[in-house]
């Protein structure tokens, strides 16, 4: 178990050691001052300022999704006895318009190195003897999330995870969504044997994603729906050449004088 953890630890020591020292400069020995565990918090919203970049291409990403959601179903109904066909098609869609589905994923994925690095620093939490280690005079941040008033901080981390799956989730098939859902329940028994910081930090992160899909709601305008078309839908094409006006016609030529033919020998008095 042993070996098996330096294994895990050993490439996120650089990033272990940079948290370490960004912990110890917000903390109350260092520049800013703050308590042990409002420190976590502040380096919660660092890192979620720092994927700033990757939360924009994610909610670009699930624009784009949205936009060609109604295409996106009608292959998977067309294919839907062919999965292998299905997917085939459907990477091929995403090729064209230039979507790319994981792009959803990468501010999570980015912090999951973030939290086993956290972990794995809490575990050696750098404090002083008679330090604060309390966060709202309820919870040890070194102790683990089962003890004391550790369970409600728990729940609270299950009703954020559970929101933040929402707005993560908004471009998810039905089946991936509920599966989102769940997962925040699932995982309970082993986020209790976690240190209360650790809980504290993915607790921040997640209100952190509600906050930026609220206002990610409020401000950003809906994407238009592409243009539905049926099957009497003219292609684009032909409906150009219909509409398209006729040339106009030569000017007439200016019509030359009339001749009149006199009778010779002119009329008699």
């Amino acid at each position: 178990m042993m070996l098996h953890a330096l294994i895990v630890a050993s490439p996120l020591t650089p990033l272990e050691n940079l948290l370490r020292d960004v912990l110890r400069w917000l903390g109350p020995h260092g520049t800013i001052g703050l308590t042990w565990a409002w420190s976590i918090v502040a380096l919660t919203v660092i890192v979620r300022l720092l994927l700033v970049p990757l939360t924009v291409r994610q909610i670009h990403s699930m624009q784009n999704l949205q936009r060609h959601a109604p295409q996106m179903k009608e292959i998977q109904k067309k294919y839907k006895a062919d999965k292998k066909r299905q997917q085939e098609e459907l990477m091929k869609f995403y090729k064209e318009n230039n979507i790319n589905p994981a792009s959803s994923c990468l501010p999570l994925l980015a912090q999951f190195p973030v939290f086993i690095s956290l972990y794995l620093v809490l575990k050696h939490f750098p404090h002083l003897p008679g330090d604060n280690l309390e966060w709202l005079g309820l919870w040890n941040i070194t102790a683990k999330a089962s003890a004391g008033w550790g369970p409600v901080l728990v729940a609270v981390y299950a009703l954020s995870q559970l929101a933040s799956s929402y707005f993560m989730s908004a471009t998810a098939e039905k089946s991936q969504r509920i599966m989102l859902l769940v997962l925040p329940i699932a995982f309970i028994p082993f986020i209790i044997n976690f240190k209360v910081g650790l809980v504290l930090y993915w607790m921040t992160t997640n209100l952190w994603t509600v906050g930026q899909g609220l206002i990610t709601r409020r401000l950003m305008p809906k994407p238009a729906a592409p243009e539905k078309r049926s099957s009497r839908t003219p292609p684009k094409e032909v409906a150009t050449a219909a509409v398209a006006p006729e040339p106009a016609a030569a000017p007439a030529q200016p019509s030359q004088p009339r001749k009149v033919k006199r009778k010779k020998g002119g009329a008699r008095r």
